[in-house]
């Protein structure tokens, strides 16, 4: 693979892993006039989001043995294709009710990239370069709360919010098109993959019951859903709480952007010298005590706005190194279930980000505490699900030598 190639290809699957963030980032600074212009409230243009996570969880689900079976390019272009639809509907609709309807459907086309990027490395790259892949794809992604947020606030600001989806449409079918003349096949159809219900589910049974697949899927996906608390809380808490105004909203969270992006690079440096499990290990560690410091801070109102900032900032700069580790780590045992290990390990990432924002909408209480305690209770259930998940494969092992050990001597 020649290194033209090899941007090219990056570039195209980060594109395609950025489409439900960026659909996500670039109507937050939209929030209030939203819930203005619908006559509601911005709990309930909250529940936009909720709506756009439960339609990544469920979509992610269903594509993953489409991806097998049909290979990769066909369910590409059926769910790209529903995405920029659904887009339409959402620039159109005149009811907050309609708006979390939309959402759901260009959620169901749009999370088509999640899965069929991770899938499209395991297809295109050797093991032992997946994590630096999925590093560099997490740096394309990563650009998108840069760009998103603030695009956002001044398009909401100058013409309209209805802007925003309109725009999004477009984008995505100049991924289409490159999609078409750019990207390589990857692997092809599987008619041996039956999509019956009976075999799906023993499909996503065979890759539940790998141990490593499990255990970095689950603290891997809780810990980023962090972000998630973020996204929900943030443009209340910095619009609301702190008076910032749309396009300086943009710009904060272009900044925090900042932070996942120099992660993502010294990630890449990283795996020079350590190996995935010891640096997702180490990060969530850290993240729990910033987490824990950030609930201390909020609550004895310690931070103004630009403490409370640099402290989003340090915890932030974890996400660029337990996103890709995790994605690595989880994906690593298979070959043939590869699509639908991405869909189970992606279903489970915005599942947990879709409860997470739903819990700060509910806890929403006038303070950044639901915002930063969910971004702490993430952090640290990944940490705990991690050391206990070990725990466990470590003592099975050691049990299963005992009797190995035992029937030799019998």
């Amino acid at each position: 693979m020649g290194r033209k190639q090899y941007f090219f290809i990056i570039l195209i699957l980060g594109s395609l892993a950025t489409v439900s963030p960026f659909s996500i980032d670039m109507y937050l600074p939209g929030f209030p006039r939203i819930a203005k212009d619908l006559g509601t409230t911005i709990d309930q243009v909250q529940l936009s989001l909720t709506s756009y996570l439960i339609g990544i969880c469920i979509g992610q689900v269903l594509y993953g043995p489409l991806l097998d079976r049909f290979g990769r390019k066909k369910p590409l272009y059926a769910g790209l294709a529903l995405y920029v639809l659904a887009s339409f509907g959402c620039a159109m609709t005149s009811s907050v009710d309609a708006l979390i309807v939309m959402r759901f459907f260009q959620a169901m086309g749009g999370c088509v990239g999640l899965v069929a990027s991770q899938a499209l490395v395991s297809d295109l790259f050797p093991s032992d370069k997946r994590a630096e892949v999925f590093s560099l794809i997490t740096l394309v992604i990563a650009v998108s709360p840069m760009i998103a947020p603030t695009v956002g606030g001044y398009v909401t600001a100058s013409i309209a919010w209805q802007w925003i989806f309109i725009i999004l449409a477009g984008i995505v079918s100049l991924i289409i098109a490159a999609i078409y003349f750019f990207l390589p096949t990857g692997r092809e159809a599987d008619s041996s993959v039956s999509l019956r219900p009976k075999a799906v589910m023993n499909g996503f049974a065979t890759v539940i019951k790998q141990p490593q697949f499990l255990i970095y899927t689950l603290a891997g996906g809780l810990a980023t859903a962090a972000p998630f608390a973020y996204i929900a809380g943030s443009s209340d808490v910095f619009m609301n709480i702190y008076k910032v105004t749309e396009q300086q909203y943009g710009w904060i969270f272009a900044f925090l952007a900042v932070a996942m992006i120099g992660s993502t690079q010294l990630n890449h440096i990283l795996l020079k010298r350590f190996k995935s499990e010891q640096i997702i290990k180490v990060t969530l560690f850290y993240q729990s005590i910033v987490g824990v410091l950030l609930i201390a801070g909020v609550y004895n109102n310690w931070f103004g706005l630009y403490s409370l900032i640099g402290m989003m900032f340090i915890f932030l700069t974890g996400q660029g190194l337990t996103g890709p580790n995790g994605s690595a780590l989880s994906l690593a045992p298979f070959r043939k279930h590869t699509g639908s290990a991405s869909a189970l390990m992606g279903s489970w990432r915005m599942g947990a980000g879709a409860i997470i924002s739903a819990i700060v909408s509910i806890l929403h209480n006038n303070t950044a505490l639901p915002m930063v305690g969910m971004m702490a209770a993430c952090s640290l259930g990944g940490l705990v699900i991690l050391h206990a998940g070990n725990a466990v494969v470590k003592h099975q092992a050691r049990r299963n030598e005992v009797e190995d050990e035992v029937s030799v001597l019998l």
